[in-house]
């Protein structure tokens, strides 16, 4: 059987197409493939820029920083000494880029300037922590990217 030249093309892109397809319909039906979006609400969020912009300024404008310290027991979130625990509201929330079923968010509420997030609530790998509290009608936001690592 002989094949001319158009015959052939026509057979190249038949070959090239169906390889396409094959890659597409393959990362879509792929468990381990993950196309959620960051968040469910990513466009509702994006209204509230201006004001996460100003809570990070705030927090940067402290005299002492919010830190994150890892311990024996977990990780130690330190606000600052000047602000009254009971005075300070708000959330702690920690997203895990790799597994959405592993974010939690924990409330501020402490008798003392620490935060302890245990160690048995963590997993090895890294952490997106969102700190977002509010203190005498000021708002103030940290954000931070760590990896844990256990003992």
């Amino acid at each position: 059987m002989k094949i001319n030249w158009g015959t052939a093309v026509v057979l190249a892109f038949i070959a090239f197409i169906s390889f396409i397809l094959f890659f597409v319909v393959r990362m879509t039906m792929d468990s381990n493939s993950n196309h959620d979006l960051v968040t469910e609400g990513y466009y509702k969020e994006e209204l509230g820029f201006q004001k996460k912009m100003d809570a990070e300024h705030n927090a940067n404008n402290l005299s002492t920083k919010i830190s994150i310290e890892k311990t024996d027991l977990g990780w130690e979130i330190s606000f600052p000494e000047a602000m009254e625990p009971q005075k300070l509201m708000g959330t702690v929330s920690l997203y895990r880029p790799s597994n959405k079923h592993l974010d939690f968010d924990l409330p501020i509420n402490i008798s003392n300037s620490n935060l302890l997030i245990p160690d048995k609530r963590l997993l090895d790998g890294r952490w997106d922590i969102t700190i977002s509290l509010e203190y005498e009608n000021k708002n103030y936001l940290h954000k931070e990217s760590l990896t844990y690592i256990k003992n």
